[in-house]
């Protein structure tokens, strides 16, 4: 068979690729990449360890579309900071938004025959005025730029979990081509679980903290925990569990644990006169209302003494000014009363989440795979890069010559291989049929 073609712009480690190669040379097909873009340094070094014959290309808008080579298929996972719920979504207003347009201009000049885009979940419904609608005006405007090109688009947001990788990972896949639509719907169902990837006899981590967190809890007390101040539930350990700022009597945890719940309640927002946010700082009248105690004033002091709790007023919601025009912000209202606030957050500590090994992992980005463990023989240690390879689908004979922080900084914004080789594989076949139409 001929060979096919493809570019991969904004290619990060080369995740769109290596399951597009892996399709189509599932069906008999020979690839080759005859252009690559990336401008972080890193996912350059990744690229050239896999692909060391290549020349890696830099930023995507300083190459004129008529000077890259002809080809068959276009793959581009563009920014998606722009749109993604993390950030501050301003899409198209961004110009990591923009780099769409530099995938409509190559389409536009050299009219390959397909395509396949991804990008964060959050992409669907951004700059949605109406929530009846389905979709936003962004991604209407792609598809719609997409289809004046002749392209024949599908889109369907999938999660790897559903394709065998122990990872709950929302995206958005964008198809298309020039002869057919590409159907995104029912493919097989494969679930997986972590302890299918996970390594064994890691050297542990030995802190402070986790030092406090194995007094408190057994390994398997720590399977699914998530270690934050903010919310509550069963499946949380908070700083006063472990009495990270020093003892706290069973009453004052009964007491945080309650107001943890309180403080997300709308109601408490109306008595201080304020617009609704989560995280309500509570006045002593209020959490009288819901926790009864004659030494509540000593021990709520006692809890700001030792910095389990912080007081500061209501955030109002207020108009500012800015070169650009307005925004909305929060800011304490000092003419309403004083409060009590949980203080630390969901990023405060050295471990975020520790994993079950019995579940999946949760959306893995990258400002927080740091913070990601896992429990190792009696103690808790960080994912390794080859774990976090695997979590996205990486063979293991993948190159990854990075440190740790490189490493999650680039894994946080992959994809997932095997949605990818799916997808493909399904344009491999339409692209088999007009390929025999051609030749008979």
């Amino acid at each position: 068979m001929d060979k096919v073609k493809f570019i991969d712009l904004f290619a990060g480690i080369g995740g769109i690729r290596k399951g597009f190669e892996t399709a189509f040379q599932e069906c008999g097909y020979e690839t080759e990449c005859v252009l690559t873009s990336e401008i972080k340094p890193h996912a350059c070094n990744v690229l050239l360890a896999n692909n060391p014959n290549e020349i890696i290309n830099g930023d995507i808008t300083q190459i004129q579309a008529k000077d890259v080579p002809d080809f068959d298929f276009l793959l581009g996972g563009f920014p998606c900071q722009a749109f993604s719920f993390a950030g501050k979504r301003l899409g198209f207003q961004d110009t990591r938004g923009t780099l769409f347009f530099e995938v409509e201009r190559i389409l536009k000049e050299k009219r390959p025959f397909g395509f396949i885009l991804e990008n964060v979940e959050g992409l669907v419904t951004h700059d949605r005025d109406d929530i009846s609608k389905p979709i936003g005006k962004t991604l209407s405007v792609i598809i719609d730029n997409l289809e004046t090109l002749g392209y024949h688009v599908t889109w369907k947001v999938l999660n790897s979990k559903d394709f065998g990788v122990a990872q709950e990972r929302k995206r958005i896949y964008i198809v298309g081509t020039l002869q057919e639509n590409i159907s995104l719907e029912k493919f097989p169902i494969h679930h997986t679980t972590l302890e299918q990837i996970l390594e064994r006899g890691h050297p542990t981590i030995d802190t402070d903290f986790t030092r406090l967190l194995m007094s408190h809890f057994t390994p398997q007390e720590l399977y699914g925990k998530s270690i934050k101040d903010k919310r509550g539930g069963n499946n949380n350990i908070h700083s006063w569990d472990i009495e990270m700022k020093g003892s706290v009597s069973q009453e004052q945890k009964r007491l945080l644990n309650m107001m943890s719940r309180e403080r997300r309640k709308k109601k408490w927002a109306i008595k201080h006169g304020i617009d609704w946010m989560d995280g309500m700082p509570l006045t002593e009248e209020m959490i009288q209302e819901f926790y009864k105690s004659e030494d509540l004033n000593e021990m709520l002091e006692d809890l700001v003494h030792k910095g389990y709790l912080k007081k500061e007023y209501p955030k109002a919601l207020v108009i500012e000014k800015t070169l650009l025009g307005t925004r909305r912000v929060r800011k304490q209202d000092t003419s309403k009363k004083i409060g009590y606030n949980i203080v630390a957050g969901k990023l405060s500590f050295e471990i975020n989440k520790i994993l079950d090994p019995c579940g999946i992992a949760p959306t893995l980005v990258a400002m927080d795979m740091e913070k990601i463990f896992v429990v190792d023989n009696s103690g808790v240690r960080p994912l390794t890069l080859r774990e976090g390879l695997r979590l996205f689908g990486y063979p293991d004979d993948f190159k990854f010559p990075v440190n740790q922080t490189e490493g999650f900084d680039l894994l946080g914004n992959t994809v997932v291989v095997p949605v990818i080789t799916s997808i493909a594989k399904r344009l491999a076949n339409a692209y088999s049929n007009i390929v025999k139409k051609i030749n008979t």
